[in-house]
């Protein structure tokens, strides 16, 4: 019975040291999707891909257009074209139409690659700044709200990462 009290004191005296130790923490929130959709980096990234998206998609859309006059000649053409002929201008319209979908799809593989690479370079940029801003402001955790249940707004250092952001680029 003797030791079943000094353990609850110990156990009462940890939770109490614990508590005063919590209640002197600097705690910081970081709404990281926020800080990701509106940082000038961000926005670099999305006008870069879309240049290098451009080029790639201008050739996709004139190899379809090739294709769609092919299947309209195809179709005014085919009553009076020979079996060879229509046969050969069938095979040809299949395999243009093989290599666009497969060019489509290395294209939209590549871009998302490409959008991977980049927000990974963000992210790293990001956990940079919001470890200089912890480091420089005495923060003891900064989380972000996906694993908080509840917070209160004025630990929010979201925009003080974007600031930052703005200024490193």
């Amino acid at each position: 019975m003797r030791k079943m009290r000094i353990l609850q004191g110990l156990l009462v005296g940890g939770l109490l040291f614990a508590g005063s130790a919590m209640a002197e923490m600097k705690i910081g929130i970081l709404d990281l999707g926020k800080v990701v959709d509106n940082s000038p980096q961000a926005t670099e990234i999305r006008e870069s891909l879309q240049r290098e998206a451009q080029k790639r998609e201008r050739d996709l859309r004139a190899k379809v257009e090739q294709l769609q006059k092919l299947e309209e000649k195809f179709k005014r053409d085919s009553a009076v074209m020979s079996d060879s002929e229509v046969r050969r201008l069938e095979r040809d319209i299949l395999s243009r139409q093989r290599k666009l979908s497969s060019e489509k799809k290395d294209h939209e593989a590549e871009m998302s690659l490409r959008l991977n690479e980049e927000r990974e370079k963000l992210y790293k940029h990001i956990s940079e700044v919001v470890r200089k801003i912890g480091k420089q402001d005495g923060y003891d955790v900064i989380l972000t709200p996906q694993s908080v249940a509840y917070f209160d707004p004025k630990l929010d250092i979201s925009d003080k990462v974007l600031s930052q952001l703005k200024t490193s680029r």
